[in-house]
């Protein structure tokens, strides 16, 4: 555990001297900011004029465009440099030799990333509050959909991560990285649009299942299923199972 724990200290430190952290923490505020701030115009602008909505403001954050966008370009590039760079610079047999197991490494490593996603998204928490305040939305605040949406936020999140580390211990090229994690993570999020197309029952079942959208819709509104907290969970140990034995094919060769 004490090696987990070094490494893990080590790669979260390295995200906040880098200017790159700041530079993503900075766009994913702008984003989401800029999000908020259309949605509760939107929202107060339909309240003046009579007409109601379905939706609260934060169940329709999390089913906007802005939301995925962030989600999807960001992880990628918070990931990309965890095995990437170890390669570029030749420091990854050196690691490899440490008196630590390749699955603490790639635990280390994940653990670092995961909780740096989540500080990113801790700001957003005012941003609730914020829309209490100045909104005539009296629904933005109901815990069963705050708690919800950010349950999504987290399961999704660990599950993208774990892509993106996997493509990290593909190559020794952080831009190739970001790019074949950014790759994986659109082929499964736009997946999910196929349940707008026709298709058979269990068809259609299957894709709803897997959708990610489907997921975040029915976590915005305070539903959490237990069925979704273990296929999130189970995928990302899966991939997480998949960078470990990357990382250990490197002994054999």
């Amino acid at each position: 555990m004490s090696g987990i724990w070094t490494l893990f200290r080590r790669e979260l430190s390295a995200y906040f001297v880098s200017p790159v952290a700041y530079i993503v923490l900075l766009f994913f505020l702008v984003v989401t900011g800029a999000s908020f701030s259309l949605l509760v115009d939107f929202f107060n602008k339909a309240s003046s004029a009579g007409s109601g909505t379905e939706v609260s403001v934060i169940q329709a954050f999390f089913q906007t465009v802005f939301f995925w966008f962030a989600l999807i370009l960001i992880i990628p590039i918070i990931t990309m440099r965890l095995f990437a760079e170890e390669k570029r610079q030749g420091t990854i047999e050196t690691l490899m030799t440490a008196p630590v197991s390749d699955t603490a490494v790639v635990l280390a490593k994940y653990l670092a990333s995961f909780v740096f996603y989540v500080i990113l998204w801790l700001p957003t928490l005012c941003y609730v509050f914020i829309v209490r305040e100045i909104s005539r939305d009296t629904t933005a605040f109901e815990w069963g959909t705050v708690l919800g949406s950010f349950a999504g936020v987290v399961l999704i999140g660990a599950f993208y991560l774990s892509i993106g580390l996997f493509a990290s211990s593909l190559t020794r090229n952080q831009i190739i990285a970001a790019v074949m994690g950014f790759a994986i993570i659109a082929v499964l999020f736009f997946c999910g649009f196929l349940s707008f197309l026709e298709a058979s029952g269990w068809q259609q079942k299957i894709i709803e299942y897997s959708s990610s959208i489907e997921h975040m819709r029915e976590f915005s509104r305070g539903t959490v299923d237990t069925r979704r907290i273990v296929f999130y969970l189970s995928l990302t140990v899966f991939m997480l199972f998949l960078t470990q034995k990357v990382i250990e094919s490197r002994k054999w060769r």
